[in-house]
């Protein structure tokens, strides 16, 4: 497998997987070959693949929600490495997580490492991961809008947690999401200006899009 972005110090692998088309990611040290994997959708096989040769230091799940943990078992099994997941999401994983991922923690591998950022909206531990100039966004920031959400609460939680956590982040840096393609923060800080300045039905939830909903 070709890494999807590499540079002199990270090489980034990322596998579409399954019926949902899931993106899971694994971020490899150029120095030392550690690893850590993103989410573990269906077809794990094209996850270990991008995986192998390297140690892999975490499996690090962004939410609880069955098509991001569907592959968990055989690359846990495949691997053996340490599992997180945001503490409130932490009753979904087959398996008890070996550490829990909190706002702040840093998640070393080799001589890089993970920014932990609470997300709390689309599902209650939902958790994005920074390194750099990339943000891992797990399904709470797509291109267009957020993720899904059940109630307008939800919603009003989600939103909370994008403009006072992701959308303070520089312009450029490149927003790679649960599904889809990439997108920049700077890119949805404009699609959010737009959704603000307009107003919304009290119940607005679901499937929003910045410029439509």
């Amino acid at each position: 497998m070709q890494p999807y972005y590499e540079d002199e110090t990270l090489r980034l692998y990322r596998a579409v997987c399954g019926r949902y088309n899931n993106n899971a990611y694994v971020l490899v040290c150029c120095q030392t070959a550690e690893s850590v994997i993103i989410d573990t959708p269906e077809e794990p096989e094209k996850v270990l693949a991008a995986a192998q040769g390297t140690r892999v230091r975490a499996i690090l799940i962004t939410h609880r929600h069955a098509d991001h943990l569907a592959g968990f078992g055989a690359i846990k099994t495949a691997t053996g490495a340490p599992a997180a997941i945001g503490r409130a999401d932490a009753e979904a994983m087959p398996t008890p997580p070996d550490f829990y991922l909190n706002d702040g923690d840093l998640v070393p591998f080799g001589r890089l490492a993970l920014k932990v950022v609470h997300t709390p909206g689309h599902t209650p531990g939902a958790t994005c991961l920074l390194l750099g100039n990339a943000l891992f966004s797990g399904d709470t920031l797509f291109p267009g809008g957020p993720g899904h959400t059940r109630t307008p609460e939800a919603l009003q939680e989600s939103i909370r947690s994008i403009t006072t956590k992701l959308l303070v982040l520089p312009d450029a840096t490149v927003v790679y999401p649960g599904h889809g393609d990439t997108t920049t923060i700077g890119r949805a800080r404009e699609e959010y200006r737009v959704f603000a300045g307009r107003p919304h039905p009290p119940d607005l939830c679901g499937d929003v899009l910045w410029l439509k909903g």
